[in-house]
């Protein structure tokens, strides 16, 4: 194997550089890098395969850093192998606006794959990444033509192996005998309130043998890097299941408060530093330094990469002279913009007001049916709710070892068992890959479990797509256990989501079209478990305007802004009215998010001046002051029973709408009404 004093040299820099950066910054965790630098410096120098002038290579290695507060580390190993990440960029670490923020995020650096910092999140979406790379390469992958076999690599540490995701996706991992993922564990026995064996005294590694992976140790992290590269080396060999090595380490190695907590998320004091920096062979009186010949190392290792991804690209060219229609499929899916197949949205069923009453997650189905032919790309699941989510289409093939019998590799219907915070943290990493677009079902209240995941689908930009049935009151006999009522508020708080809540056929096929094309915003899909008729006046192009107009009458007296089961109850509530001799408009608005990217003439056509608006959806009226005066929902928790007994118990009826439809005509009788979309803020960035 071969180390010399420029590897150790190496090493030493990687945490002086923590130090450092630390320091000028007067925060972050300098412990973990200090710690974790010698297992990083072998697998990245000796086994990792990367192209720092190019980041997005398809056939790279996947590094993902799980315990993301450790994110020094991966800021110096980019710097140091030449990554666009400077000098300057480390001396701002945590600084406003710098690409090394506190916590490793995939839109700021190069280099970086995907977002973390939430502990356990990283594992999962290391898990997303492995599953995506199998995938692909079961799908391209020909003979004399590997052109996907890289290996997902994570390191994780004390805090990670809490966290309840980390758990669901290594027990996914294990089932899923992906061979291609190699966890790294960090064991040095510290976490924020100290040593571990206050918390967490469980022996980890049998746990992971017992989710089904393979599981080595090294003893001695802080100096054997023999041990370390053959370990790893061994775990490559594994091809029948992932690989846990467990390496034992001294948080913040070299300073005086080494195999502390008090090393774990300070800086260093000024003495502390200086005797690190005189231990390391530093001068002390110097910051952000780096030895020549530490450069040359890892840019040696660099241009190796470069030229794995030149062979890789002759290889492609190659390969589409003869995989024409397999070489066109993936340039296309490699497309940094993204394009879908050309003419896929033709599939998008269309309904007819004339067309029975179906349930939304039905059509939902009819969606996937109709598409999963031209979108070839799209991956669907479920969180063990197959059945009810109707996420299935029926020609799916499982995502499975080959060797279980029960799918294959190229499979396209992923089975995530009652995991809904993994299934969500594993399809952030499977989007990340970058030639998937995952969707997976759960029941909408579920989603609440999966939120932390959730969360990180928008801050990362990750194209998800959650198919979130069973989406109110509507489900009937659950009872409040399986209802929402607060669900959708939270997620529409939510920056760079869009909440989708259709309310018919044509509407459910707007969301999966804006679902799909937004390439950096994922979405939630809130269908319903009861029937809901075609609407007169719905189209796909008035749904993925995210509002509209669904019925408008001359010298209206009242709006009602609805959205998915209740809109067709406000369109009965109509005639009811009209029988009152009020005059009714009706908007449907199945996604705000998406309405409040419309210009403003067109919001105000929609919900004019001079006339109030009532909103009108069955679940926590939070955030309806934004397009309506007065709000009819529910701000309790919901009843068990009949679907219908339950919306006429809580008077989402025709009569009920209409009751306080006439009140609110009432109230505003005179007075001169503003659009509420109509705001001084609204054009200020």
């Amino acid at each position: 194997m071969g180390y010399t004093d420029v590897d150790w040299k190496a090493i030493n820099t990687i945490r002086v550089l923590a130090v450092d950066a630390t320091i000028n910054a007067n925060s972050g965790h300098p412990g973990a890098p200090m710690g974790c630098a010698p297992m990083a410096h072998v697998l990245f120098n000796k086994f990792m395969t990367f192209n720092p002038q190019n980041p997005d290579w398809a056939n790279r290695d996947r590094f993902v850093l799980s315990n993301g507060h450790g994110c020094m580390l991966q800021y110096a190993l980019l710097h140091l192998f030449g990554y666009k990440v400077t000098m300057d960029d480390l001396k701002s670490f945590r600084r406003v606006d710098s690409i090394c923020p506190g916590h490793p995020e995939a839109h700021d650096t190069p280099g970086i794959e995907v977002t973390t910092g939430p502990l356990g999140q990283g594992f999962a979406n290391a898990v997303g990444l492995a599953i995506a790379q199998q995938h692909t390469a079961a799908v391209f992958n020909k003979p004399g033509y590997e052109l996907f076999n890289n290996h997902t690599y994570t390191l994780f540490g004390d805090g990670c192996a809490m966290e309840g995701i980390a758990s669901e996706a290594a027990s996914t991992a294990g089932h899923l005998q992906l061979g291609n993922l190699i966890a790294l564990y960090d064991d040095n026995h510290i976490s924020i309130d100290g040593d571990t064996k206050v918390a967490f005294t469980e022996d980890v590694v049998k746990r992971f043998e017992a989710y089904g992976w393979h599981t080595q140790t090294v003893e001695k992290g802080d100096d054997d890097l023999e041990a370390i590269e053959a370990a790893i080396r061994k775990a490559k060999e594994v091809k029948d299941k992932p690989s846990m090595i467990k390496v034992t380490t001294t948080i913040g190695f070299g300073s005086k408060l080494q195999g502390t907590g008090g090393v774990h998320g300070n800086p260093l004091k000024k003495d502390d530093c200086e005797q690190v920096k005189k231990k390391f062979g530093f001068n002390p009186e110097e910051m952000f330094v780096v030895p020549n010949e530490v450069y040359e190392m890892y840019h040696k290792h660099a241009s190796e990469g470069a030229a794995a991804e030149q062979a890789w690209n002759d290889l492609f060219k190659k390969y589409k002279e003869e995989h024409k229609d397999l070489g066109a499929d993936l340039v296309r899916r490699l497309d940094p913009k993204k394009p879908l197949p050309d003419g896929w949205e033709k599939k998008l069923p269309v309904y007819k007001p004339t067309d029975p009453a179906v349930a939304s997650r039905k059509l939902s189905e009819s969606v996937l049916e109709a598409i999963h032919e031209v979108v070839p790309e799209l991956l669907s699941g479920s969180a063990d709710l197959t059945g009810s989510n109707n996420t299935r289409w029926k020609k799916a093939v499982d995502f499975q070892p080959p060797s279980l019998g029960i799918g294959d590799w190229s499979g396209r219907y992923l089975r995530y068992g009652v995991r809904e915070h993994g299934m969500a943290a594993i399809m952030n990493g499977m989007s990340a890959y970058g030639t998937v677009i995952p969707a997976g079902g759960t029941f909408l209240n579920f989603v609440s479990y999966a939120a932390g995941a959730v969360r990180l689908s928008s801050l990362s930009h990750q194209r998800v797509i959650y198919v979130a049935t069973h989406d109110s009151i509507g489900l009937g006999e659950d009872g409040p256990t399986h209802q929402p009522i607060e669900t959708l508020v939270h997620f529409r708080a939510l920056p760079n989501m869009m909440v989708w809540r259709p309310a018919d056929g044509n509407e459910t096929s707007a969301a999966y079209y804006m679902a799909l094309t937004s390439h950096e915003t994922p979405s939630i899909l809130a269908l319903t478990r009861q029937n809901l008729p075609q609407l007169e006046n719905s189209t796909i192009e008035n749904g993925i305007k995210g509002g509209y107009v669904l019925i408008e009458t001359e010298g209206a007296d009242i709006t009602l802004v609805s959205t998915g089961s209740e809109v067709s109850l406000c369109v009965e509530a109509v005639k009811t009215l009209g029988d009152q001799g009020i005059k009714t408009r009706v908007v449907s608005m199945p996604c705000t998010e998406v309405f409040d990217a419309q210009p403003k003439d067109y919001q105000l056509k929609v919900i004019p001046d001079g006339i109030p608006a009532m909103s009108v959806e069955v679940m926590s009226t939070l955030g309806w002051e934004k397009y309506s005066h007065e709000q009819f929902g529910l701000n309790r928790f919901g009843a068990s029973g009949a679907y219908k007994d339950v919306y006429k118990k809580f008077e989402f009826t025709p009569e009920g709408i209409a009751k306080r439809a006439k009140a609110t005509v009432d109230f505003y009788k005179g007075a001169k009404v503003r659009s509420p979309v109509n705001r001084a803020f609204q054009n200020i960035l």
